[in-house]
């Protein structure tokens, strides 16, 4: 929100106070709490008729900083609240933390400066100099602060409170994440509301908003606030990251660097770290799309299709009208469409698929469940007690109330049943648009609740598959998201058009999320609405089938890869089968992403920070550590993709070049820019027809040219639950790559990245 009238005035109905000086600090050994005056105090006087701000200052974890605002402290706190870890390790390597739960910070005054610090994070506070919060790294450099106007509360004409917190930027400095945004890559000069919309990939809402941000100079802001947090970065104050909220406190959180992966780490390590999805949900998904007709014979049709064709299929899904028209939500299958769907279900897994299937946390009133929920008090209410309902999707649609534990479990409960009948996963659709002129069962804060709803609406599902199906075999295809979202993956894009702009803006989301603490992600193929040409769909076959999850989905039309031409066929086939056979390397990716935060695809900035260039790409990103890919977004095949210092091979013609570079590259559909790091060793699993094979028998290390002689590298090959099966030393010799291992007897080869590609047999 935006307080200000250019550089000297206020809006018009705007007052703002600013903390100005220091007037008592009370210390203990880990924390400060400094009591801040909004106008300098000259005599006793000063004192009377005049604000005074609290600012509490701790350490929840090492290498984190957490800064509390507030002005009237009697304001009652309804909730909810995200869920924060305190104390022990983040998870940034060794040293990070005790994980004894221990006190992270240690205060320090030093005669008029009183400094907290935490791992490599010092907050300091000088109470012989004008209201300053400065943030340094432990060897000195300043990161930022709240300096002249970076601590204060706004009043409007409406009579509205804000908290407003400014964060300096420095020259050159630039934001990332606040969610998954399809708005420019790079945050500076935008203005971005953290609040859930439906609002497609187009415009600047967006379905998953996370209250924190990225900083190229190396520190993350998480601000502790579920509902909305208006942020205006580098655009009201244009060398100031200015947040506020409607409210009478803030909590703002600074997590350490150095590095953009110490920060995610640090920053997942307290909100959240994600689960790790089963081997087989990275297979590609085929759905019967969203309006399209569809009965078993259409979907058998689709699955021997895929079969005849040699494309494996991993999970089929069924979209929204497997239900009733009018009842969604009431989980009972068509009996016109599906009289057998217990029997259907049995011959699809007799053919080694997953099942996933739709579901959404609204019921119409035209749905059994609508009275049940009435009676059980499951559904949420006005202030007057009635039954919140209105026409929009669905018919009288009323909303789960996830507040109430008991809702949680009947919604639980009529799902058990589907997963009785074989069904193995959901898509949680929806959860954005969330009432405020309600009341929740546990006396939420309605505003607070708008964005977190859909915690609760996905951990609640997640919580369900984690028992039922038992741990390491739950996953979601969730749309919505707020902070801590991340532990239940995985997430899709939302509605984009089918065009190759669409193909872009998603992959501008994905890796704006992926710089928000989410470490899987997905899009559909294709486009969501219309039919797209058959090269926008045969390039965004490419470059769905070289994301974490790969799903063929759309609106009106069936996203079958022949209605596209055999091109498509051919593209899909390909690609399908050289994820498979990445299995061993991207499970390796994925367990990385597990334990410590850093996402399976990585914006170039996270791989090479030192790289100027690389912090405003995005257009290509790096899957896993070794793997860089640049979608075709043009029809003629043309892209450009720039390439960081040192040898790259590309993986499928074996072409080397020498960076760093910027390349200008034109491809035919059935290839894209994807090339090896220099000197990196890929596990290649010999199986190409599922995602979940026996990855050990046949694997092939495949050794990229680029390493100086002397150089060992250690590969990791993941078993399905995410521990070490093997460890793979390869050393460079004059000789060629020696290879030492660590385990048992696991048979492998080795194959130099040469002339042909992946395929070379030198």
């Amino acid at each position: 929100m935006k307080f200000t009238d250019g550089f000297w005035l206020m809006r018009e109905g705007v007052d703002a106070s600013y903390a100005t000086e220091v007037r008592d600090l009370r210390v203990e050994a880990d924390r400060f709490t400094a009591y801040a005056s909004v106008k300098r105090v000259v005599t006793r006087g000063d004192t009377l008729n005049s604000a005074l701000l609290t600012v509490e200052c701790r350490s929840p974890a090492e290498g984190v900083i957490a800064v509390r605002v507030t002005h009237h402290a009697g304001k009652a706190h309804r909730g909810p609240d995200f869920a924060l870890a305190s104390g022990g390790d983040t998870g940034t390597g060794a040293g990070a933390g005790a994980g004894t739960g221990a006190a992270a910070g240690t205060v320090v005054v030093d005669g008029p400066v009183v400094e907290l610090a935490s791992g490599p994070l010092r907050l300091r506070l000088d109470r012989s100099a004008p209201w300053a919060l400065e943030f340094h790294e432990a060897g000195g450099r300043k990161l930022t602060e709240a300096g002249r106007k970076g601590t204060a509360f706004v009043t409007t004409a409406d009579g509205a409170h804000h908290m407003a917190v400014q964060l300096a930027l420095g020259v050159g400095e630039q934001v990332y994440g606040l969610g998954e945004r399809f708005t420019p890559f790079v945050r500076n000069g935008q203005s971005v509301d953290i609040w859930q919309a439906d609002g497609g990939t187009s415009s600047e809402q967006a379905y998953k908003n996370i209250p924190f941000y990225l900083s190229s100079r190396g520190y993350g802001v998480f601000v502790n606030h579920p509902g909305r947090v208006s942020f205006e970065v580098g655009s009201e104050a244009v060398g100031q990251v200015q947040f506020s909220v409607e409210d009478q406190s803030v909590e703002y959180v600074v997590v350490a660097g150095p590095t953009p992966k110490d920060v995610l780490a640090r920053y997942t390590a307290l909100t959240g770290r994600p689960a790790l999805p089963p081997p087989w949900s990275f297979g590609l998904w085929l759905t019967t799309s969203f309006t399209t007709r569809y009965d078993e014979e259409t979907v058998t049709s689709f699955v021997d299709g895929m079969e005849e064709r040699g494309i494996p299929l991993s999970v089929f899904h069924f979209d929204c009208f497997w239900m009733r028209e009018y009842q969604w939500s009431d989980f009972r299958w068509d009996p016109e469409t599906f009289p057998d769907p217990a029997g259907m279900l049995a011959r699809l897994k007799a053919r080694g698929l997953r099942v996933g299937m739709w579901i959404n946390p609204y019921i119409a009133q035209k749905s059994a469940l609508f009275e049940e929920g009435v009676a059980g008090g499951y559904l949420v209410r006005r202030p007057g007690g009635d039954i919140w309902q209105w026409d929009l999707w669905q018919p009288g649609m009323a909303l789960v109330d996830f507040t109430n534990p008991e809702a949680r479990t009947w919604f639980q409960d009529r799902l058990r049943p589907l997963l009785a009948q074989g069904v193995d996963c959901f898509k949680t659709d929806f959860g954005e648009r969330i009432p405020t002129d309600v009341v929740w069962h546990d006396g939420s804060d309605p505003e607070r609740m708008h964005n977190y709803y859909a915690q609760l609406y996905n951990r609640t599902v997640f919580e369900l598959l984690e028992k039922e199906r038992g741990t390491g075999e739950a996953v979601l295809f969730a749309r919505s998201a707020t902070a801590g979202g991340q532990q239940f993956p995985v997430h899709w894009g939302g509605d984009c058009w089918a065009s190759f702009e669409a193909m872009a803006e998603s992959l501008r989301g994905g890796l704006s999320l992926s710089l928000s603490g989410f470490g899987f992600w997905s899009h559909d193929i294709g486009g969501f609405e219309g039919t797209p040409e058959p090269e926008v769909f045969t390039r965004w076959l490419a470059f769905g089938l070289l994301s974490s999850h790969s799903r063929l989905h759309g609106s009106d039309s069936y996203r079958v890869p022949w209605e596209f031409g055999e091109e498509a066929v051919e593209v899909a086939r390909r690609f399908t089968r050289l994820k498979h056979r990445l299995m061993p390397y991207l499970y390796g990716a994925a367990v990385e992403a597990h334990t410590t935060g850093v996402p399976v695809m990585r914006p170039m900035l996270l791989e090479f920070p030192g790289d100027p260039a690389c912090r405003t790409l995005d257009r290509q990103y790096m899957l896993g550590p070794d793997l860089l890919v640049a979608p075709v977004l043009d029809a003629g095949g043309e892209v450009e993709v720039y390439l960081p210092e040192g040898e790259w091979t590309h993986l499928l013609t074996g072409e080397t070049v020498t960076g760093p570079c910027w390349r200008h590259e034109t491809h035919a559909l059935d290839s894209l820019p994807l090339y090896v790091r220099p000197g990196a060793v890929l596990p290649l699993g010999a199986d190409d027809t599922r995602p979940d094979g026996a990855w050990l028998d046949g694997l092939t290390l495949l050794v990229a040219p680029g390493a100086a002689p002397g150089t060992t590298t250690t590969v990791t090959v993941p078993d399905h639950g995410g521990a070490p099966a093997a460890v793979y030393r390869v050393t460079r010799t004059p000789e060629g790559p020696r290879v030492t291992v660590t385990g048992t007897d696991v048979p492998y080869g080795v194959r130099i990245l040469g002339p042909a590609g992946m395929e070379d047999e030198t």
